[in-house]
C-alpha cells in the first residue's frame, strides 16, 4: 500500500497565495481616492461593458480587479444584501464596513478550504453621511481587509501606481485634478491612457440620494483637458 502524498500545510497556503498574486497581477490596475466633493473612482478598461466599478447602494460604491467573473459574482452577492438589510431594517443601516466584513469573511473561507482562492481584490468605499465618515476598504483575495483611510491601490503594478500616486494626492483638490492625478499614477512615465482606455465614477454629494455617477468619455475628456 502506497502512502499518500503530503505537502505542509505552510506550502499548500504558499502555493495559494502566489496563485491569486498571480492572477491579479496580470490584471489592469485602479485608483480609489477622495477629493473634496467625495470619492473618485478610476481604473484601467477598455470595455465599457465588462464594468469594474459599480454602485452597491445609495452612498456606497464597489471596484473589483482580477478575474471579472469572480469580482462581479461578489458584486450581485453584495448589491442583493444591502437591499435585503435596507428593507429589514433602515436604509442608513447599509454600510461600507459591514460588507468589507462579509466579503472578507467569504474570500478567507474560499481561500482556506477551496481547492482554488479567488483570483480578485476589491475595495468598498462610502461616501460620508452624518452618522459616518468617508470610508475606503480594500479586501485582499485572502480576506485581509485593509481600512485606507484617503486613497487606494488595487490590482496590476500596484505598488509602483501606490509610489506615483502618493506624491500628487491632496485631499481638498477638485474633481479634474484627482481624474488627472489617478489617470498618472496609472499610467506611469511610458504610457498614455486616454478616456477610451479609462473607466471612471464618482460618489458625490451633488448627485442625489443616490450619490454615485458613472462618467462617460466625453465627461473624462474634458477633466482631463481641464486647466
Amino acid at each position: 500500500m502506497s502512502m499518500p502524498y503530503y505537502v505542509a500545510p505552510e506550502q499548500i497556503m504558499k502555493d495559494r497565495a502566489e496563485y491569486a498574486q498571480k492572477g491579479i497581477a496580470r490584471g489592469r490596475s485602479l485608483i480609489a481616492a477622495i477629493y473634496n466633493q467625495g470619492v473618485v473612482l478610476v481604473a484601467e478598461n477598455p470595455s465599457k461593458t465588462l464594468h469594474k466599478i459599480s454602485e452597491i447602494y445609495d452612498r456606497i460604491a464597489f471596484a473589483g480587479v482580477g478575474k471579472f467573473n469572480e469580482y462581479d459574482q461578489l458584486r450581485v452577492a453584495g448589491v442583493r444584501h444591502a437591499d435585503l438589510k435596507g428593507f429589514q431594517f433602515s436604509r442608513s443601516d447599509v454600510d461600507a464596513r459591514s460588507l468589507a466584513n462579509l466579503y472578507a469573511q467569504y474570500l478567507g473561507n474560499v481561500f482556506t478550504h477551496e481547492m482554488k482562492p479567488l483570483e480578485v481584490e476589491i475595495l468598498v468605499a462610502e461616501l460620508a453621511n452624518e452618522q459616518r465618515p468617508t470610508q475606503l476598504f480594500h479586501v485582499a483575495y485572502e480576506g485581509t481587509i485593509t481600512d485606507e483611510g484617503e486613497w487606494a491601490v488595487l490590482g496590476g503594478e500596484a505598488e509602483t501606481i501606490r509610489q506615483n500616486f502618493a506624491g500628487r494626492f491632496d485631499a481638498s483638490w477638485e474633481l479634474d485634478a484627482a481624474v488627472k492625478a489617478c489617470v498618472a499614477a496609472l499610467a506611469g512615465t511610458e504610457r498614455t491612457l486616454g478616456p477610451e482606455d479609462l473607466e471612471a465614477a464618482m460618489l458625490s454629494e451633488g448627485n442625489g440620494r443616490r450619490t454615485f455617477e458613472r462618467l462617460d468619455d466625453a465627461t473624462i475628456a474634458t477633466l482631463l483637458g481641464a486647466s
